[in-house]
């Protein structure tokens, strides 16, 4: 058969033919467009949209005529607009085509109908959807959103989906005519139907507010209502009809709406059937259970689930199958849904299998409205989730455990001692101890046996102590071949001294890795709950001090953290404070100590000496806080700043007397300035901030610092050599480095050590050895200054020994800037009688 023969439009006119293509299209692009963007969404929601769909096509099934007209109506608008709430305006063209198909089959024979209806309501649908979604939307987005806006933008679209739909097939039949279209005579002629649509409106935003979602629930309220709104409207046409003819045909009308009733109620049982297939063959375990709790029907799968029978669940009460630490949880959140506070529950609980285990379960609960004797009961549909759980615990326990030794680790140790505090600050007759245990030669093994072996070791040795320890004690690796345990319910500190001394026993037992007997020791840090600690970073802090404390004593010691250490801690903590307001204070100075040429006795430079006067404490020597300052990180500013401050005043008194030769400012740097990816940026930063020559830095490491950061120091060094920078050795001797290391560093200057200095003319061999060290820096050709210079005798033997330079205390003491500018005036003056007497000889 052809398509002419099909679209029979033989009765249409040129303009009505056009009007059906052109609708007919849109509204089939429109479908299209739509089945395309729900097949994107989650499968749980395709399969809503389906059902919402299908539910909408069956209301078709049953749809009234129009008096004088040849389109027929139903309600199943009411599902159009629940999908349209719930999934958007894609859902509802969906069903509102799947709801006109039905509507024009049933109705007419024409293909004209048949495909032209579907498209037009999807289209009429496509354009009021669209436009309720971005009007929401928009709102929303400005904040104006609530229950109430929503229900009044939905009984607008409705009204909006009346006047489309009701136009568009309304001028259809205009146009076969070959009449006008009177928009709003056909909008008035059709009014009534306006109510259906608002109606229906209103019954999806009652539904939609009240369940929050298309579900079961949602289908099991709407039918009747659907049921009897189609009722209505048939009584409604019927008895219209009847008044305009003869009784008979009211008669005979009153019977086709009984007929069409009972077929209704036929419709109705056959949902509660397809419900309770449904219910009986779903995947997952479902069961209705009165509101006083007892199970009045499950399914299958609840059965597979449980390892059950679905007989067994009948009548009995649903707590006798969730675990007894579960159920109270459940019963509140049932009693709430009961008296109203909730519409809806979800909770993870555990079940009774019939093997004695425990069977994770998603339970969710809401009301299900049937009718009697299932009416207010809670519908709940349980989930497996066991082997989520297991993972997540399995994960939980990796969290919080090391992965070599299988012990507790740092993480599980520190909320341990956080709970043991809050116990003691509730009961402080309790007390806690906590040892951390630091082995001693494990480098050793690591380095002569392998890693491989030292993994070994660890695990045997935390065996061991997991084997020593109590039950109720905790054992935790803290990293490395770094241990702690703590220890509850202490009677006294002597407790945690013997288990320190048994631990000792307990290690002493060699080890044999790879065939090798292995022996080792820890050195053990012990601190108590005796000290009132608030936070577990105390406890570990002190028990890490007691710890270092016995490491430096000897292998295998221990230490028990006392007032003494408490002390020491303390006042590290205070100098660490008040060293950070110092910074930011500006009580930290500067002294410079002059640095002369020998034998000429002038003077060549100078050398940085931060100084604190503490408002309290007086001065601080600089050995105590810059330690500090290097350990909490403070040397990074304090050194920035020292070394800025340093150039700075070295142009100031060139700027001051520009007569005065150029002389050097040699600055101390510490190891962990020097480390820093930044430090030859921040060192050109202040040669450029001074506006001094490269060449009058001298940057001053200590020889040991060389030693150890040597790989990384080493390209830092280069690059300021490049720069003109001079590099200086301060405390030759004293560091152990090679000849051969000197022989390629990037050295300038060598300063010997001052104890070397010292033993000259004291001891035998003190001579010998500053010759010693100034041959092998003359060799070398590095600039030599001794330092420590303190009487006529080491200058005298100094010059001797032809050392170019010098510092101390015969010389020059440190002194503020101010007290120095004698210095640069004397230097000027020599140098203008200088040019004097070289001007007179030329």
């Amino acid at each position: 058969m052809t398509g002419a023969g099909i679209l029979r439009m033989d009765d249409y006119t040129t303009k009505a033919k056009a009007y059906w293509w052109v609708t007919a299209l849109l509204g089939l692009a429109a479908l299209i467009w739509a089945v395309g963007t729900v097949a994107r969404m989650e499968p749980s929601a395709i399969i809503q949209v389906m059902l919402g769909s299908m539910f909408a096509a069956i209301t078709g099934l049953f749809p009234v005529r129009i008096p004088g007209a040849k389109t027929s109506v139903s309600v199943a608008e009411v599902f159009i607009f629940l999908l349209l709430l719930d999934f958007g305006p894609d859902a509802a063209v969906i069903a509102a085509a799947a709801e006109a198909t039905v509507i024009s089959w049933r109705t007419s024979e024409r293909w004209t109908s048949r495909l032209g209806s579907p498209a037009m309501a999807a289209l009429a649908m496509f354009i009021c959807g669209s436009v309720f979604a971005q009007t929401y939307g928009q709102l929303q987005a400005i904040g104006i959103f609530g229950a109430g806006l929503k229900f009044s933008l939905l009984l607008a679209l409705a009204l909006g989906y009346f006047c489309a739909g009701t136009l568009m097939t309304t001028a259809l039949i205009t146009l076969k005519r070959g009449e006008p279209i009177a928009p709003l005579a056909i909008l008035r002629e059709h009014a009534w139907l306006a109510l259906v649509y608002a109606g229906s409106g209103s019954i999806a935003g009652m539904l939609h507010t009240s369940f929050g979602g298309f579900e079961v629930s949602v289908i099991s309220a709407a039918a009747p209502i659907i049921a009897a709104l189609l009722a209505m409207l048939h009584v409604y046409f019927r008895h219209a009809e009847a008044e305009a003819a003869i009784q008979s045909e009211r008669i005979r009308a009153a019977e086709m709406a009984a007929a069409e009733s009972a077929r209704h109620l036929a419709e109705l049982r056959e949902s509660e059937d397809r419900f309770q297939s449904a219910f009986t063959h779903a995947a997952v375990g479902m069961t209705l259970v009165s509101t006083e709790g007892a199970i009045v029907q499950a399914n299958a799968a609840m059965g597979r689930l449980l390892g059950r029978t679905v007989d067994e669940f009948i009548g009995t009460d649903l707590m006798q199958w969730i675990n007894p630490e579960d159920q109270e949880s459940l019963r509140t959140q049932m009693r709430s849904l009961v008296v109203g506070n909730e519409s809806t529950f979800s909770a993870e609980l555990r079940c009774r299998h019939n093997q004695g285990i425990d069977v994770w379960v998603s339970m969710n609960g809401s009301f299900f409205q049937a009718k009697p004797p299932l009416s207010r009961c809670l519908i709940l549909q349980l989930q497996d989730i066991t082997a989520r759980r297991r993972a997540e615990s399995r994960l939980q326990y990796i969290a919080y455990h090391d992965g070599l030794t299988d012990l507790p680790n740092r993480t599980h140790f520190v909320e341990q001692v956080t709970r043991v505090i809050a116990v003691v600050r509730r009961h402080p007759e309790r007390r806690f101890a906590v040892l951390i245990l630091d082995f001693d030669r494990f480098k050793l093994v690591n380095d002569s046996l392998g890693h491989s072996a030292g993994d070994l070791l660890l695990v045997e040795l935390a065996r061991r102590l997991q084997g020593y320890l109590r039950p109720s004690d905790l054992l935790a690796r803290l990293g490395g071949d770094e241990f702690a345990i703590l220890v509850e319910d202490i009677n006294a500190d002597l407790e945690a001294v013997r288990i320190a001394g048994r631990i000792k026993d307990v290690l002493a037992e060699p080890v044999y890795l790879k065939g090798v007997a292995v022996s080792t020791s820890a050195s053990i840090g012990i601190t108590t709950s005796t000290f009132g600690y608030d936070a577990p970073e105390q406890v570990m802090r002190d028990a890490d001090t007691a710890m270092y404390r016995a490491k430096s004593q000897a292998q295998g010691a221990y230490v028990v953290f006392d007032s003494a250490l408490h002390a020491d801690v303390t006042a590290r903590l205070w100098l660490e404070n008040e060293l950070r307001r110092a910074v930011s204070t500006g009580q930290i100075q500067f002294h410079y100590q002059p640095i002369y040429e020998l034998k000429s006795h002038r003077v060549t430079g100078f050398e940085a000496l931060a100084r604190w006067t503490h408002p309290e404490r007086g001065i601080i020597p600089p050995d105590k806080f810059i330690r500090v300052a290097e350990e909490t990180g403070l040397i990074i500013p304090l050194g920035t700043w020292a070394l800025e401050t340093a150039c700075r005043q070295l142009g100031l008194w060139q700027t001051t007397y520009p007569d005065a030769p150029l002389m050097s400012m040699h600055v101390n740097v510490s190891g962990v300035q020097l480390v820093q990816p930044d430090f030859p940026v921040r060192v050109k930063q202040a040669i450029r901030i001074a506006n001094i020559q490269p060449s009058q830095l001298a940057i001053e490491l200590t020889e040991s610092v060389l030693v150890e950061k040597l790989a990384i120091a080493l390209p830092h060094l280069e690059t300021l050599r490049a720069l003109g920078v001079k590099i200086s050795i301060d405390d030759f001797g004293t560091g152990y480095s090679s000849f051969s290391m000197l022989g390629k560093l990037p050295i300038h200057v060598i300063k010997i050590d001052g104890s070397f200095v010292a033993g000259i003319g004291r001891d035998a061999n003190g001579e010998a050895i500053v010759a010693g060290i100034l041959a092998l820096g003359k060799t070398l050709d590095k600039t030599m200054v001794a330092e420590g210079i303190e009487t006529e005798a080491q200058l005298q033997c100094l010059k001797d020994l032809d050392c170019e330079r010098g510092q101390g205390y015969l010389l020059a003491r440190p002194a503020p800037p101010e007290a120095l500018d004698g210095i640069f005036r004397d230097a000027s003056v020599i140098a203008n009688a200088e040019s004097d007497v070289t001007a007179r000889a030329a």
